[in-house]
């Protein structure tokens, strides 16, 4: 699963300034936003927005930003968001899948499929890639210090549930299952790690390769693209970077 921790790797670098960060968190209260109208904002009964405060927790959003997110769409009369994915190829076939939560379907495809066309890429049929890639949980912890015993992060993270670890360049990336991974993260704070995110994640089956400068431009402004989009939550592919 290398290439889904280079990926990985390129945006945490991405989000260290604190605007990407502020972004970040925009993006997930949308998010709970959406939840909210689809469950309540009651977390005790509310599963979607439990793991969604978790993830909030595990992007390190302080507990004021999550209540004050609670307490306005609790309030709210009429949340417009909706979530839609979109399905396609960047450069040389580059499987794409992106996530959004949107309050103008228009605006967000509009956007969404000028981004695929710009950089060399095609917006898709939906389903006509999310084949190629697996819903599971994925918590990621980054060693910078060079702290971490890889072998007693491994044997905590399999007791917690977690069903896969890989570990390399200071970068640990733990597997669950979907609906396990807020309960191995939680497990696996309170045993002392620093989480740099718990979330769900669709890991592709195989990766592409690009070799081509241009496709490797184009690729990079394409994810660069979507990343910066308000409307946009989650993009994931199988680009090996």
């Amino acid at each position: 699963m290398s290439g889904h921790s280079k990926w990985n790797n390129i945006k945490h670098k991405k989000e260290k300034s604190d605007a990407a960060k502020a972004k970040v968190f925009t993006r997930i209260g949308k998010e709970m936003a959406v939840a909210i109208k689809a469950g309540g904002a009651d977390p005790n009964v509310n599963s979607k927005l439990r793991d969604l405060i978790a993830k909030a927790k595990a992007n390190n959003v302080p507990n004021d930003n999550i209540e004050r997110v609670l307490k306005k769409f609790s309030e709210a009369k009429d949340i417009d968001f909706e979530e839609i994915t979109y399905e396609g190829y960047g450069p040389s076939g580059v499987a794409v899948i992106v996530e959004t939560a949107t309050d103008n379907r228009n605006r967000t495809a509009g956007n969404i499929r000028s981004y695929f066309s710009k950089y060399h890429g095609n917006m898709g049929n939906s389903g006509c890639v999310s084949f190629m890639f697996e819903e599971k949980g994925v918590i990621e912890i980054i060693d910078e210090d060079e702290e971490i015993d890889e072998e007693k992060l491994m044997e905590a993270a399999l007791e917690a549930g977690a069903t896969d670890f890989d570990g390399s360049d200071g970068v640990y990336e733990i597997y669950t299952e979907t609906d396990d991974v807020t309960a191995v993260a939680e497990a696996l704070t309170k045993l002392g790690y620093k989480l740099e995110s718990a979330d769900r994640a669709m890991v592709p089956s195989s990766y592409v390769t690009l070799s081509g400068e241009d496709d490797i431009k184009f690729m990079n402004l394409l994810l660069e693209k979507l990343e910066e989009d308000d409307d946009v939550t989650n993009v994931f592919h199988n680009w090996e970077a």
